[in-house]
């Protein structure tokens, strides 16, 4: 029989334990009162990693998320991700959200096992949410990629089955001396590990080996927000030149980058579609007149 001394019936009081501060970290709450809820594969029965045996199996796969660039530019920077998400060679969604804004002045974009990487995402709102809330104060960047690392770190048995999740964080450090380079780029290895980018520019998922090429020769450290958006759209054009599992711009559907700024002034912001569309636009004009780059 189920134990559900730790959850509340319909009609009943929450537990005590819902009413009280122990603990400024909602995934040390729910590893006590719900471990069920937390984001990983335990008790999803999987055994061995995800393989194909036959094409019918193709459409039977998770929907994997790619591409992600994040860029710096002087007082701030940015992440922006393509629409694509594929199962095998199959396209399972044109048009999926991979870049959400985590807190005022954070930002996370996922590549990897979709299902697994929203849910991780939210999680991690709700954890950012929850630590201010109970402490008064938001949490230090280093402490917002510590608990990204935790997240990533316990969805291991998912990885080791072929599920793996590889966020990408961007932060602007509130606490940095000089506003103009206190934006931040961190990548994380399936097993947790935590890398500050200090090239000022990084990718992952399938397409961000030529995302990164285009952006070392297109990369300025004294840009401006809308020429690192202009550069964010071109990488992004050059994986999915290269990558069949990352989409272009597709002006006939409407289906653009999804793109966040973090600055000083304005914090964490989603990019006006219609304002991304005239980005995209201009770099396929641009690539129309200039196909080879």
């Amino acid at each position: 029989m189920e134990n559900t001394s730790s959850r509340a019936m319909p009609g009943a009081a929450l537990p005590a334990a819902y009413m009280t501060a122990e603990t400024s970290s909602f995934i040390d709450f729910l590893r006590v009162q719900a471990p069920h809820l937390l984001p990983g594969t335990s008790g999803l029965g999987i055994e061995e990693p995800v393989r194909v045996r036959n094409a019918a199996d193709l459409a039977q796969q998770p929907p994997h998320g790619t591409t992600i660039v994040a860029i710096t530019f002087k007082g701030g920077v940015l992440i922006a991700g393509d629409r694509r998400a594929t199962s095998g060679n199959l396209i399972s969604h044109r048009n999926m959200d991979k870049v959400v804004v985590t807190d005022s002045y954070s930002a996370v974009g996922i590549a990897g096992t979709a299902g697994l990487a929203l849910e991780m995402v939210r999680v991690y709102q709700v954890e950012l949410s929850h630590y201010e809330k109970i402490e008064g104060v938001p949490l230090s960047l280093d402490g917002k990629t510590n608990k990204l690392a935790a997240l990533v770190r316990g969805n291991l048995d998912g990885a080791m089955a072929g599920l793996a999740v590889l966020p990408l964080f961007v932060g602007f450090d509130v606490d940095a001396p000089d506003p103009d380079t206190a934006g931040r780029i961190v990548s994380f290895d399936v097993v947790g590990g935590r890398y500050e980018e200090r090239a000022g520019f990084h990718g992952v998922g399938s397409g961000s080996l030529f995302a990164r090429s285009a952006l070392k020769k297109l990369w300025d450290p004294d840009s401006d927000k809308d020429t690192a958006i202009h550069n964010a759209v071109e990488a992004l054009y050059d994986a999915a030149d290269d990558d069949s599992a990352t989409g272009g711009p597709d002006l006939a559907r409407k289906i653009y980058p999804s793109i966040v700024t973090i600055t000083a002034a304005e914090g964490a912001v989603p990019v006006p579609e219609e304002e991304a569309a005239a980005v995209a636009e201009a770099v396929v004009a641009e690539r129309t007149s200039q196909p080879r780059g």
